[in-house]
């Protein structure tokens, strides 16, 4: 149990930092929060930062998790825009870049993940963009004018949502990946082939197997030279990937590998600290072994769960993971991530990008990729998280509708 007394401190204002605040006080927490962070923004969902923000949607407009009001009227404090440079775990205290430090009786880790960087010539360049913060959402977008050369370094699912929003806003786009196929491991390589034809037809011009080799300009970026040769830019936008920000519990003597490590209660090395989201290393009950997981789904639900855990909560967190992307008119979702399977059965139509396909192990469902088709993916998560006994036939024909394999 929590006292009233007691301080907890959140590292970490995004999304998953948001989440976990307004999650104590809906645990009935009623001592001090302080939500700390190194952007100067409210907590924010990043999935609209490549998409609907990007494409500059009628009618769309980008919001934070909470208004400032929500935070004072639940007594948050907020220490927005200084950055935490250092914890002391034995005496319990975090130190800001302002110079100030702030005791705690327990403390969360939210402090997500940094985007990759090319270590290449002309990496410095001008209009050489990364995407993390609504402010590179922004800046990226200013440069997105009909006509304009955009040329993304990356084929990931934010290198992709980019190349489509800046298709849809009248650019000239150019995909560099450096791999044979879109989308690394994340998926089956028949549905990287679909996705290929999809950027295709929408006019983005899609290199596999296209190694970056520098940048090219003066004082801006002009071109982004390959083994191929170069692609004019007019702007570049690297997307490949994050690394979890692990800096601050590193420093700290926390057990850090691929992630602050974590148990299935969200609890770090160290007592009384806590992590969640991007930046963990955690411990799955239901799959058996530690992941890393890069989703708004394990932001938003890992927080709440670490929140319930500082409040003496003792449940697992031990979800079926989930991710998406929108690009273009393909909605893709995954669930799942099974190490082996048996088998791979597919409902509906694969090249008019509307079908489910199911990963199959001893019976059950173990992993799920859908386009078009979120119903289904809906069904399927819960078919994954209980283990339901199933057929392959029944999996497949359409007429045998899904909820029914529930019992």
């Amino acid at each position: 149990m929590t006292a009233h007394g007691e301080t907890f401190i959140v590292v970490g204002a995004g999304h998953a930092g948001g989440r976990a605040v307004e999650a104590l006080r809906n645990q009935g927490f009623a001592g001090r929060i302080v939500l700390t962070g190194a952007e100067p923004h409210l907590p924010y969902e990043r999935p609209p930062l490549s998409k609907e923000l990007m494409q500059d949607k009628p009618g769309y407009a980008f919001s934070f998790i909470r208004d400032r009001a929500f935070y004072d009227e639940n007594e948050v404090e907020l220490c927005l825009g200084v950055a935490a440079t250092a914890l002391d775990v034995s005496a319990k205290r975090l130190r800001l870049a302002d110079g100030h430090e702030l005791a705690w009786d327990r403390l969360l880790l939210t402090t997500g993940g940094r985007v990759r960087r090319l270590d290449l010539p002309g990496a410095d360049l001008a209009n050489i963009h990364t995407l993390r913060t609504v402010d590179d959402s922004r800046a990226i977008t200013s440069g997105l004018t009909p006509g304009a050369r955009a040329v993304i370094v990356g084929g990931g699912f934010i290198g992709l949502e980019v190349a489509a929003s800046a298709r849809r806003r009248g650019a000239e786009v150019t995909v560099l990946e450096a791999a044979d196929r879109l989308m690394g491991r994340a998926v089956a390589p028949d549905v990287a082939a679909l996705f290929v034809d999809l950027h295709r037809a929408a006019g983005v011009e899609v290199r596999l197997g296209a190694a970056v080799a520098g940048f090219e300009g003066t004082a801006a970026v002009k071109a982004v030279a390959t083994g191929d040769g170069d692609h004019p830019a007019d702007l570049a936008v690297v997307g490949i990937g994050i690394a979890p920000e692990t800096e601050l519990a590193a420093a700290a003597g926390l057990a850090v590998d691929n992630g602050v490590v974590v148990d299935e209660h969200c609890r770090t090395s160290a007592p009384d600290i806590f992590a969640a989201g991007d930046a963990t290393n955690h411990f799955n009950p239901r799959y058996g072994r530690h992941m890393r997981l890069e989703s708004w789904h394990n932001a938003q639900n890992q927080a709440i769960a670490a929140a319930r855990a500082m409040c003496g909560d003792d449940a697992p967190y031990a979800e079926v993971p989930w991710f998406w992307s929108d690009q273009f008119d393909a909605n893709l979702q995954m669930a799942g991530v099974p190490a082996t399977w048996d088998e791979t059965v597919t409902r509906g139509d694969l090249v008019q990008r509307n079908f489910i396909s199911f990963q199959i192990a001893g019976g059950r469902v173990v992993g799920a990729t859908a386009i078009n088709r979120a119903r289904d993916m809906t069904v399927a998560r819960r078919l994954i998280a209980r283990e339901s006994p199933v057929t392959l036939a029944a999996l497949a024909d359409e007429d045998t509708p899904l909820r029914s394999l529930l019992g």
